[in-house]
């Protein structure tokens, strides 16, 4: 059973086959017989075979934590459900104890969900924001595991809005989410090997924000663990610019003042403006604070990441930081984990033209260049979804003014499946104009595929 001691951050930054027609699912072991299999590596490890995997079922039975998932999306999303197979819980070595889950006060814990029926397919997926380990089950997981999926998902690590005490060296604690996502790549890959005899015949990478950036990062840098990746509103780290470190300041400032044309200038949507408020108050300020702390703790000097909405001129104040002036050792920590363009793998971007915290004009759009500019751009599919914003929770609130990602992210996948499963050349990269009727909540169309 889980047992929670806090919140761990705030809310999203705080994210296939049928393989082949002829794949027919796998079915190992009879419902209620727990397969014995390892996870290589692993410090600890727990096995549960459980009716249902998904959040139906494990809210049920103690094997989710919704803390970890809640606001992530909206209220009329529907899930499938009723898919038998085994939980398997547990974490690799690590120092850090930010993640409370099971009262294991111990990072880098992961779990691993085998279906009985498998498409020979595994999922692996790391935790956007500063979320723990089921941070995607119901945007991901559920959906996966009803398609046949195995499933595995990281909590990268480290967890919860102090996520930069761990390492040593500025960068080291997002350094860290690259390495946990492929440690358990490879380890998933031994585990669903174990569990049906052969090895997995397609691994995608899936991801929401924090855990978008990671769908990046692998697909530039570890193609050989991955054959694709669906990236839903990464984070966009470079050395140069933009970054995290390059727009929130500007925005803060500008909004202290009351400039709307700075806020846009900053790179947010002008039409997104009904959202800054609440962006200021709950993202934008924490959001600077602690990935300042993480790539530059000298700023403010012995000051743990800033003092929250500190007025500009304050010694240290976030708000007037200039990442442009600070020392060259600050644009190289950031240079640790920065993307380059380069992907070696098909991936699919959705993002959101109203998103308040990670503006897609210094994102994804810039994102999107870079891949072209390294001649990857046969390899990208890119929709940019009008009205989407960060987190689909706060559609309810703006239902004429909003509309959810996650059906999106669902037909990229569907759109990623096709392409590296069958060689079904998805729709062209595209703006997603807002449909005037339908169920935004559940439905999404990328557009015709050629």
């Amino acid at each position: 059973m889980i047992r929670r001691g806090r919140l761990a951050g705030l809310a999203a930054l705080t994210a296939a086959l049928p393989l082949m027609a002829a794949a027919l699912p796998a079915r190992a072991t009879p419902p209620g017989a727990c397969p014995a299999v390892t996870v290589p590596g692993a410090e600890k490890q727990v096995t549960a075979c459980l009716a249902d995997l998904t959040t139906k079922g494990t809210l049920a039975s103690g094997h989710t934590d919704q803390a970890d998932w809640s606001g992530l999306n909206s209220a009329g999303a529907v899930n499938p459900s009723g898919v038998p197979g085994t939980q398997i819980d547990g974490y690799f070595p690590d120092t850090s104890k930010g993640n409370t889950n099971h009262g294991w006060d111990h990072d880098a814990q992961f779990v691993i969900r085998l279906p009985e029926r498998w498409n020979g397919g595994l999922v692996v997926a790391g935790s956007p924001g500063n979320r723990e380990t089921y941070a995607n089950d119901f945007t991901i997981s559920d959906w996966a595991l009803a398609k046949g999926y195995a499933y595995a998902a990281t909590d990268k690590g480290n967890t919860g809005p102090t996520f930069y005490r761990d390492g040593v060296r500025p960068g080291d604690a997002v350094a860290e989410w690259n390495r946990r996502v492929s440690e358990l790549a490879v380890a998933a890959k031994a585990v669903v090997r174990q569990r049906y005899g052969r090895p997995a015949r397609t691994t995608i990478a899936a991801g929401q924000s924090n855990g978008g950036y990671l769908v990046r990062w692998q697909i530039e840098n570890r193609p050989d663990l991955f054959d694709g990746g669906v990236d839903w509103e990464g984070t966009l780290f470079t050395s140069e610019g933009p970054n995290l470190l390059t727009f929130l300041p500007s925005a803060l400032r500008a909004y202290a003042k009351g400039d709307t044309a700075g806020i846009a200038a900053a790179g947010f949507a002008p039409e997104s403006d009904f959202l800054w408020p609440f962006h200021y108050q709950y993202y934008w300020d924490f959001t600077q604070r602690v990935f300042r702390e993480e790539f530059d703790p000298a700023y403010d000097g012995d000051t743990e990441a800033g003092t929250p909405f500190c007025a500009s001129g304050t010694p240290g104040c976030d708000t007037d930081y200039d990442y442009a002036s600070r020392p060259a050792a600050v644009k190289q920590a950031m240079a640790r984990v920065s993307l380059t363009g380069k992907i070696k793998k098909p991936l699919v971007i959705v993002h959101g033209t109203l998103d308040a915290l990670l503006p897609i004009r210094v994102d994804s759009d810039v994102y999107a260049k870079m891949i072209a500019d390294r001649h990857r751009d046969r390899l990208l599919r890119y929709y940019r979804v009008e009205d989407g914003t960060h987190v689909d929770s706060l559609y309810p609130a703006f239902p004429d003014r909003l509309r959810p990602l996650l059906p999106c992210f669902r037909s990229a996948f569907t759109a990623l499946e096709a392409w590296i499963g069958r060689g079904t050349t998805p729709p062209p990269s595209a703006t997603l104009p807002r449909p005037a009727t339908g169920d935004l909540d559940n439905t999404c169309t990328l557009g015709a595929t050629p």
